[in-house]
């Protein structure tokens, strides 16, 4: 309702034209209340200032004062519950590891995302990813200030527009929850995850795909619950989690007696919403629990072989710098003659262990002292190192993996398949070629054969480069290709003492998990260990240091529905959110 009411004597009086907000709500709409209450007024809002020629009635509107403040600080309470599911969704990944807070630590931004307009709701929606990820990614500062060499200050920006693009996804996630579900139904309650995993899945292929620490990832230590990976890949944990933080959220609304875009929650439909999540739950903890033990027993009477990880801890400031070559190499093979003595059937050397070339023929002192070292081990070799075949027209560089026999033998060559942007090549060069300035010592590699195995004796490798090991599609089309064992090289000295190293072990575990395969890591200054069909990591190395271990791992040869068939269930919930969305797009354009 609007009120007015003069404000000044004499020929100067002014009006004060404030926006209306929630006057339904606001006790205080009396306009000589309001005056008496808030004589003076400092606000955002227009004030006019009207020259009158002579006293009398000013009709001026003057609505609610006090609810201008509680608008005020309802968006002050908004912005805070988005910093703080930003901060929770971040403490429930390594190195934090409170991982059953990341049940409900989308509550808050669903509670910000309630009411208001659809910006309101993508602005909360951005804060919170930002606030995310920018806890989440820090360390990339000092990756790129220290190793890639920029100045902080761009360092900082480079991080923040990672971060921006990323914090799209939490943004179009609070913006269409509000604009496509007005009501607190089951229809919401499915909604919530089927629109959440969708949204995951367009991350992991949108521009070469940055699926770093989906919300399943959270749950790596929840062995009975991430067994159902091997159906769904780790989107099936994603949805349910977000499923339960949907639940939740529905159950506190009730309790509270609040709405949903001015709706109440019905009992019924909190029961409903209740008994679904429990029944889900239920089931994909006993499915977890009878995969567990039929793994378990599949990986006792499988062939057996004895694996040893060689960590040689090799700084990388000085990695490529040529007067410390032999000193490497030296390293790798005085510590590979250690893990010789438990007669390993393979010793696996990190990502880009050779610091040059491997069997070019301009670096043959280097080459025959791997050589010498493999011969006075007398097993199989797995070294990573880049390499480079010579084109007519140019020189192709690859990130490659070499498995060399007792002799020293080159057996067959794995090329990585999905390369780092701007640090193994500079996407956009084309258009941008300023940017190449800052991976300079860096060349452009060129990408290898997706799918592509080693084959070892009776069994096949799967390599997994670096990064690699984060995308699923890549493992599972190895093992679709009959491999018995995956292999994650990898140099993560760029992370440094920080959580990064964590996080990239905990995403690999899944796909052990996904394929029911054994997975052997081995790392330049860790984490390098072992991880089990199941997701248990048998064995692992501290941070920064000499390291060996050595461990007997299964073969097996169990097809699971996630490695024959692949993202199915995120690709379903994606074509059915798109469905969803034009059916209630077409019904609202009828109505008007």
């Amino acid at each position: 309702m609007n009120m007015s009411y003069p404000r000044g004597r004499g020929r100067y009086r002014y009006r004060y034209r404030i926006n209306f907000f929630d006057s339904e709500t606001d006790p205080d709409t009396d306009p000589e209340k309001a005056y008496k209450q808030f004589p003076y007024i400092y606000s955002n809002s227009r004030l006019q200032k009207k020259k009158h020629s002579r006293m009398g009635k000013d009709h001026a509107h003057i609505i609610s004062i006090r609810s201008v403040q509680v608008q005020t600080d309802m968006n002050r309470k908004k912005v805070v519950a988005a910093v703080g599911s930003g901060l929770l969704l971040t403490l429930a990944y390594p190195h934090f590891d409170f991982y059953g807070l990341a049940w409900f630590a989308l509550v808050p931004l669903f509670w910000a995302a309630k009411g208001g307009t659809d910006g309101q709701r993508f602005s909360t929606g951005l804060i919170a990813g930002l606030t995310h990820y920018l806890s989440l990614l820090y360390w990339l500062v000092n990756t790129m200030t220290f190793y890639g060499r920029l100045p902080e200050m761009v360092s900082a920006a480079l991080l923040l527009l990672l971060a921006a693009y990323l914090a799209l996804y939490f943004a179009v996630f609070a913006y269409a929850l509000g604009r496509f579900q007005q009501k607190p139904s089951l229809a919401f309650f499915c909604f919530v995850p089927a629109l959440w995993t969708a949204l995951e899945y367009v991350r992991m292929y949108l521009f070469s795909g940055f699926p770093w620490e989906l919300l399943g990832y959270s749950q790596y230590r929840l062995l009975p619950l991430i067994q159902m990976t091997d159906l769904t890949g780790v989107y099936g944990v994603s949805f349910l989690v977000a499923m339960a933080n949907g639940g939740i959220f529905l159950v506190l609304l009730f309790a509270l007696r609040a709405d949903w875009q001015g709706r109440q929650v019905q009992g019924r439909m909190v029961i409903a919403a209740t008994s679904l999540m429990l029944l889900c739950l239920t089931g994909v903890w006993t499915y977890g629990e009878f995969r567990i033990r039929a793994t378990d027993q599949a990986a006792a009477v499988a062939q057996q072989k004895k694996i040893s990880v060689i960590q040689g801890n090799v700084d990388q400031a000085v990695k490529w710098d040529p007067a410390f070559q032999v000193t490497t190499i030296a390293k790798y093979n005085q510590l590979s003659e250690t893990a010789a003595e438990e007669k390993p059937d393979l010793m696996v050397w990190p990502e880009t262990a050779t610091p040059f070339y491997f069997l070019t023929p301009h670096e043959r002192k280097l080459n025959r002292m791997v050589q010498a070292g493999i011969r006075k081990a007398g097993t199989y070799f797995l070294i990573g190192s880049p390499s480079y075949v010579r084109t007519p027209e140019q020189l192709d560089y690859f990130n490659s993996a070499y498995l060399l026999n007792p002799l020293g033998y080159v057996l067959g060559k794995y090329d990585k398949v999905h390369l780092v942007p701007y640090g193994e090549y500079v996407p956009l060069k084309k258009w941008f070629p300023f940017v190449g300035k800052m991976v300079a010592e860096i060349g452009d590699f060129k990408s290898g054969e997706m799918g592509a195995t080693l084959a070892w004796e009776d069994a096949k490798l799967g390599m997994l480069i670096c990064f690699e090991g984060i995308f699923p599609d890549l493992a599972r089309a190895m093992t679709k290709n009959q491999a018995d064992l995956l292999i994650n090289i990898t140099n993560d000295a760029w992370f440094g003492k920080t959580s990064a190293p964590y996080q990239h072990l905990s995403m690999t575990v899944f796909r052990a998990v996904e394929n029911k395969r054994c997975l052997v890591r081995s790392a330049n200054t860790g984490i390098s260990g072992f991880i089990d069909p199941v997701g248990r990591c048998t064995a692992a190395t501290p941070l920064f240091e000499d390291a060996v271990l050595t461990r007997t791992v299964p073969l097996l040869k169990i097809r699971t529905i996630y490695s024959q068939v692949g993202d199915v269930f995120a690709l379903a919930c994606l074509v059915g959110v798109l469905l969803f969305i034009a059916r209630r797009y077409t019904k609202n354009k009828i109505a008007n």
